[in-house]
């Protein structure tokens, strides 16, 4: 026999999950929706799982944020978004780090509903089944920040759209010889979507690309592009899936002799600060790191006061077309 779940509970109440879990947290409901999922757990025999049971306390007005890394652009704009906004609607933000391990966010997840916050913003690499099972077995609002699942509330990075836009301005410019780095499909958005954007773009257009895979770091990508500035190919192109690796690949090049964009153009892709600044300043998409951390606060104290919002919702993207990339026609 299946076993019920509190979605079971409430789909059968006829009201938001996030009401069904405030009641079972000793939080406030309404007397009529109170007496409706009461019922419901009578009728269905709903026995809450022991971890959930112990989180039946009155929550704090504190919202974990999980990071993959503590060092990251992105990362460190976003939480500045999400302080900013938990502030001023009067919660308080607690903030672990996972290293980029996917044991510590299953772990930290559970930490995390333990010390009693009401919700967590969550700024996933992957998902995988036991995150799933962690966000069930905690029953707080979880909303994914950069990432996407279908059972998850996700604030999602339009990186396939803006990829696209990107790769097929390029192509217009007259790039047909391209080179791609970028890293490994584990990472759904970088990985997965983002580079599918730009090789859809290139492949629309006839163009020849070759792929390398390499990390988030900077110092991992010197190595490429000092192995494509020795190549003889006639690539006119390299893009890359982030400004940090932009970074690396610029240094490589520089390293190997090779002058951007004189020799070859380069491109990244986030819009870090230090694109605009460097010699030659960087062609990239900029996403709105810290609008996006604002919004994701305000999404969490939604799902925290029982409204609906869409599983899924996507943030926006500008292109910045700089002098990195030259223009061949």
């Amino acid at each position: 026999m299946k076993q019920v779940t509190i979605n079971d509970i409430a789909k059968l109440a006829g009201v938001a999950k996030s009401t069904v879990s405030r009641y079972l947290n000793g939080g406030s409901v309404g007397q009529a929706t109170r007496q409706k999922i009461e019922r419901v757990i009578e009728e269905t025999n709903y026995e809450p799982n022991q971890f959930a049971q112990s989180l039946k306390s009155k929550q704090t007005k504190m919202i974990g944020v999980i990071v993959p890394r503590l060092d990251s652009y992105a990362a460190s704009r976003t939480i500045m978004g999400i302080d900013e906004r938990l502030t001023e609607r009067g919660y308080q933000m607690l903030v672990v780090n996972t290293a980029q391990q996917t044991e510590r966010e299953i772990e930290q997840l559970y930490n995390l509903a333990k010390q009693k916050v009401a919700g967590i913003i969550w700024l996933g690499t992957t998902v995988t089944e036991r995150h799933l099972q962690a966000i069930k077995d905690i029953q707080i609002p979880v909303l994914l920040l950069g990432q996407e699942h279908e059972h998850v509330h996700s604030l999602v990075y339009p990186d396939f759209d803006a990829a696209f836009a990107l790769g097929k301005q390029f192509m217009e410019w007259g790039h047909r010889d391209v080179l791609y780095v970028g890293v490994g499909p584990y990472d759904i958005a970088v990985g997965q979507a983002r580079r599918d954007g730009f090789l859809h773009a290139f492949k629309e257009a006839g163009a020849n690309v070759t792929t390398h895979t390499t990390t988030f770091k900077i110092e991992d990508a010197i190595p490429i592009g000092e192995r494509i500035a020795e190549a003889t190919d006639d690539a006119t192109l390299i893009v890359c899936a982030t400004d940090n690796i932009a970074l690396g690949v610029l240094k490589g090049l520089a390293n190997g002799g090779k002058s951007v964009p004189v020799d070859i153009s380069v491109s990244g892709f986030g819009g870090y600060d230090f694109t605009e600044v460097l010699h030659p300043s960087i062609t990239t998409v900029h996403l709105p790191y810290r609008r996006t951390g604002s919004r994701a606060a305000d999404m969490i104290i939604q799902l925290l006061s029982g409204e609906t919002i869409p599983m899924k919702t996507f943030t926006s993207f500008e292109l910045k077309l700089r002098e990195s990339v030259d223009i061949l026609k």
